[in-house]
């Protein structure tokens, strides 16, 4: 008989983990209160990297979800990503510098460049620093786009759609059998939580502490325009890239910058500093901001695992969700079918926060 699984979240993570599931052969419903690419997938920068002040381990699970898109594009023609590369200045030179010594010889493959080399990766930037990073081998996602292809595949496989708020995680004996939808249950073998910021109050209702936190990042949309950037550029004040439909995107910093007390003077700031930073740029006209609520665990890695103490339920819920996506819905998949747990989940079980 094909286990039973309710996946709780569209998202990009709750997307992928019911792709997974569904190919693998599971009986797959997806609930979630929102469309396909959930809440905050669509405000996303999108960003495929192995980057930042990893340790190594976390490292290692970024790299391997970096291969793992591109075998999950192989599994799915289409998928709309772009190894478009990466430039990036935006620490001071020493640290920069020391940053890229470690992820190169973890086999990073980062490239010190110069001004004139950088303006050939990007030549319409106004002003380019006399010493950048550059990474070729990272990407972009559209996050929206990438989650309702996995979840209308999923569907085309046999998954199930469901739209509704889940009100609570339905509990027999000390195991999660369904959940409670609108007031009626849906019974399952197993639930999955990847609703994001929702999650921690979905595992609240079977006794379960989600350490969670959703701090908001802003993000700027321009209307679309021609192209003007080839890839991410990350700079000193402000993150950006040009999306599939040639708008330009960006945040103080790629997760999104604080909105403040005034989010829509903030972003009309932050617009006014990216177009004084683009070439060409004159006719670039201002769309709209979002903020999203990024579900970050409070040490800042993934939680992926089971929940001690409570039989029949999964969490999946991290930041750095678009570049680990492929990587968790494989994984998580596994373990929930065949109780096998990659080694490259091993940090980042929820019982790591146990007292």
């Amino acid at each position: 008989m094909a286990k039973e699984v309710i996946v709780i979240g569209a998202g990009i993570i709750g997307a992928s983990i019911a792709w997974h599931l569904t190919k693998a052969g599971a009986r797959v419903t997806v609930v979630s209160e929102s469309s396909a690419g959930g809440v905050a997938t669509p405000n996303s920068f999108a960003w495929i990297n192995a980057s930042w002040g990893n340790p190594e381990t976390y490292f290692r699970l970024r790299i391997r979800a970096m291969a793992e898109w591109k075998r999950l594009v192989n599994d799915l023609p289409g998928l709309p990503l772009a190894w478009c590369g990466a430039l990036c200045w935006d620490l001071p030179a020493d640290r920069l510098e020391a940053y890229a010594a470690e992820h190169a010889s973890w086999g990073y493959g980062i490239e010190r460049v110069g001004r004139e080399r950088a303006a050939r990766i990007e030549p319409n930037i106004t002003e380019l620093p006399d010493f950048a990073l550059y990474v070729a081998e990272e990407g972009v996602a559209e996050p929206v786009a990438t989650a309702e292809a996995l979840l209308a595949d999923a569907k085309r496989r046999g998954a199930r759609i469901v739209a509704g708020t889940v009100d609570a995680l339905a509990l027999s004996n000390g195991k999660v059998n369904g959940v409670a939808v609108s007031g009626e249950i849906i019974a399952a073998d197993e639930v999955v939580i990847a609703a994001g910021a929702g999650a921690p109050a979905i595992a609240a209702t079977a006794g379960i502490k989600l350490p969670v936190e959703t701090p908001p990042g802003l993000i700027v949309h321009s209307r679309p325009y021609k192209k003007l950037l080839n890839g991410l550029v990350l700079a000193e004040r402000l993150h950006m890239r040009q999306t599939a439909e040639g708008r330009i995107i960006a945040g103080s910093d790629f997760g999104g910058g604080d909105p403040g007390e005034y989010p829509e003077a903030t972003a009309r700031e932050l617009f006014r500093t990216m177009k004084a930073m683009l070439r060409g740029a004159e006719g670039l006209e201002f769309d709209f901001h979002t903020v999203g609520y990024r579900p970050t665990p409070i040490d800042g890695f993934p939680i992926v695992s089971r929940a001690d103490g409570v039989g029949g339920l999964y969490i999946a819920v991290t930041h750095s969700g678009i570049t680990l996506a492929p990587a968790i819905g494989l994984f998580a998949a596994r373990e929930i079918l065949d109780g096998e747990r990659d080694a490259l989940l091993a940090p980042y079980a929820l019982s790591r926060f146990a007292q």
